[in-house]
């Protein structure tokens, strides 16, 4: 099965950041929805962010100012620049295309 393939995931301190950054193949990748989801435990999957058309982006208000999408729609790729983690930020992140295909995540943990 076809999927996305997120990385960059780790163990940070609070105040710290993280790159993610997420490999569509080609024949998935939507250039009208891409975005990062993220799932915590005990908690239903909830969307971060989300870019549109490689320009239009939507950002979680717990996540604005502080997160930022972008896209490489040549080369099939979207990131999420993570500043000033917090422990609440703890979570597998999730990148889909379109919200019909997904990765299997990628966690990211927030602790000192």
């Amino acid at each position: 099965q076809v999927q996305l393939v997120e990385s960059g995931g780790d163990l940070v301190q609070p105040g710290g950041s993280l790159r993610l950054s997420c490999l569509s193949p080609k024949s998935i990748f939507n250039i009208n929805f891409m975005g990062w989801y993220r799932q915590a435990p005990g908690k239903q999957r909830e969307v971060v962010a989300t870019i549109i058309k490689g320009t239009i982006t939507t950002y979680a208000n717990s996540v604005k100012g502080r997160f930022t999408i972008s896209s490489d729609n040549a080369n099939f790729m979207v990131y999420l620049q993570m500043n000033n983690l917090q422990p609440e930020d703890t979570a597998v992140y999730y990148c889909t295309s379109g919200g019909r295909h997904w990765g299997q995540g990628t966690q990211v943990t927030v602790s000192s």
